[in-house]
């Protein structure tokens, strides 16, 4: 068994408002191994980004605070200084944002923004830098990338940004890369040949990816575990195989409802009905309560705990009371 590449233990976030201290990452558990491609599932609010902020030590302070444990390296990130965090941000943790038109600068050349890390991190000189930021938008698959280094971000297209922003990730082989949403706003095409990318770098250099996305297509694509986030927390976690044959919360049920199925004729889609609630405007009870089909009393007013089941899988979820979850209300919610 290999040694998790990060071991993340009750992470707690939170945002101070004119209401108090507000909870928007509630407690959560999961690690990632050398290799594995980990899918962080759930709609916009849920707390996806947020997590992975915590993890790259980017949430603002001292409106937030982070607590708990993320250890890598043998180190709890969240005690770590500003600048170990500097060491490690785009060395050894890298992330993808959602949006490369604003996540690269619009004045600096492609190539320095590249080498930037290099020269950081390597304190590689601007020719060696150079010459690496070349072959590694080679390796991206971006034609011309000679030309390609002197040219503004502007001048490319979303995809060919994207892929930009992929290569500024992997630039210095980090042992984890986080994307969050990597394929947002780019026609399907794209994102195909940017999915088949990540599973290229990932085989090959064996990094670890954490993929934050609410599109279950993606998941299944490229995912060997998911973990589904609602409302800060988690609710379900398991093997992808596992989670789409036989998902067991009713959130996820929801979730995989909802995606349209080519095969099947409906007047209309499937929707989770109600909105994400507000962080901090739920005290008691499932979190998921006021939109689930299966809510009984108890839901309204003791919080469920993540319990696991023999196929690995784990659910936050009291219709499951029986610890190895023997498939008891299985037939309720499929």
């Amino acid at each position: 068994m290999s040694h998790p590449v990060i071991d993340v233990k009750g992470l707690r976030t939170s945002f101070k408002t004119d209401d108090g201290e507000i909870p928007v990452v509630n407690s959560i558990d999961f690690h990632i191994k050398p290799g594995e491609v980990l899918g962080i599932v759930g709609e916009s609010g849920c707390g996806k980004s947020v997590t992975s902020l915590s993890l790259m030590g980017l949430v603002p302070s001292p409106t937030g605070k982070v607590e708990g444990e993320i250890l890598f390296n043998g180190d709890n990130l969240t005690r770590a200084s500003e600048s170990k965090m500097r060491k490690i941000r785009g060395n050894e943790i890298a992330m993808i944002f959602q949006e490369p038109m604003t996540s690269l600068n619009p004045v600096f050349t492609i190539g320095e923004q590249l080498t930037e890390a290099l020269r950081i991190h390597r304190n590689w000189n601007k020719k060696k830098a150079l010459a690496r930021a070349v072959e590694m938008l080679k390796q991206v698959g971006l034609p011309r990338a000679e030309e390609l280094v002197r040219e503004y971000p502007h001048q490319l297209s979303g995809g060919m940004r994207q892929r930009v922003m992929i290569a500024m990730a992997m630039i210095c082989e980090p042992k984890l890369l986080i994307a969050d949403e990597p394929t947002t706003a780019l026609d399907v095409t794209i994102q195909a040949q940017i999915l088949e990318l990540m599973k290229k770098l990932n085989k090959e250099t064996d990094t670890a990816i954490m993929l934050i996305t609410h599109d279950l297509g993606v998941v299944a694509e490229m995912c060997q575990r998911v973990v589904v986030m609602y409302a800060g927390r988690i609710v379900e976690e398991g093997d992808v195989h596992s989670i789409f044959r036989n998902p067991k919360h009713p959130y996820t049920v929801g979730l995989i409802q909802s995606v349209p199925d080519m095969r099947v004729k409906k007047d209309r889609l499937y929707s989770i009905p109600g909105n994400v609630p507000k962080p901090g405007s739920i005290q008691l009870g499932c979190h998921f309560a006021p939109r689930c089909p299966h809510a009984m009393d108890r839901c309204l007013t003791e919080t469920p705990s993540l319990k696991p089941f023999e196929n690995g899988q784990q659910v936050r979820c009291w219709l499951y009371e029986d610890a190895k979850g023997a498939g008891k209300h299985d037939s309720a919610i499929s």
